[in-house]
């Protein structure tokens, strides 16, 4: 498989694959910003959604956990915008989108929303990093690559 090299094709070869396939994609982009994140009941939930195993009761649980952060991250956002907070907030929406059932999913797609979640989390906490050199379009590259690398393997 060549490489993708944009938007239009990324979510393309997205909306082709399986649910098993979306969900583990999602897993690979949240996991590439889940630092960004210090709630740690995401590390739970991620262990769940990286389980091809887990059942549909683990999986609804994880998504109650994942949409509790949101909230919770959201709050603590608040009117004066802290960035990591906005970055944590946007990890917890790409979980959410990790673990929903590709049926209740969004436009595009678990793994399409866990990557767009991604790419603003990357971009808020480089607001936040002055001493940081990458730019937005980093993290797209590396999902470019996260994905033909998937496909490869």
């Amino acid at each position: 498989m060549s490489e993708t090299c944009n938007d239009k094709e990324f979510r393309a070869t997205l909306a082709s694959l399986n649910p098993l396939q979306q969900r583990e994609l999602a897993v690979l982009f949240v996991n590439h910003v889940l630092p960004l994140c210090t709630d740690k009941r995401l590390d739970r939930v991620m262990k769940t959604a990286a389980d091809a195993e887990a059942t549909e009761e683990e999986l609804a649980a994880a998504l109650k956990t994942a949409h509790a952060v949101t909230f919770d991250s959201h709050a603590r956002c608040g009117a004066e915008g802290h960035w990591a907070d906005q970055a944590g907030y946007f990890v917890a929406r790409a979980t959410v989108a990790a673990v929903t059932p590709i049926a209740q999913s969004r436009v595009g797609g678990p793994a399409w929303q866990a990557a767009m979640s991604a790419r603003m989390a990357h971009t808020t906490n480089l607001i936040d990093d002055v001493t940081n050199t990458q730019s937005a379009h980093t993290e797209c590259e590396w999902q470019y690559r996260a994905l033909s690398e998937y496909l490869n393997a």
